[in-house]
């Protein structure tokens, strides 16, 4: 069973330059990002293997929201090989996430 991984600046290339990540931009004073939490531990879950799933704190690595060019959140961003190939703005439910994730 996957759980879900806390990304930074230091860690975000390897864990995202290779397969298939779904990277959630969340702030800890944000409402619909704590409420997504929960969804992400079952994706993480669900989703074994098959991919990463992470979340990048926005307050924290500010650097890497800007290179996302995150506006609003949270934000989830879907990669393939390092490259973005699918992305949500706001609360997601786990089908929608686990469906965009085996697309890939």
């Amino acid at each position: 069973m996957s759980e879900v991984k806390h990304l930074n600046a230091e860690n975000f290339e390897s864990a995202t330059s290779t397969g298939t990540a779904l990277i959630d931009f969340w702030a800890p004073w944000c409402g619909p990002c704590k409420m997504l939490g929960p969804i992400l531990d079952q994706v993480a879950a669900e989703i074994g293997d098959q991919a990463v799933v992470a979340k990048v704190d926005i307050e924290t690595s500010r650097e890497l929201a800007v290179k996302f060019k995150v506006m609003s959140i949270p934000a989830i961003f879907i990669l393939k090989d390092g490259e973005v190939v699918n992305q949500f703005i706001g609360l997601q439910d786990k089908t929608t996430l686990l469906n965009a994730l085996k697309s890939v």
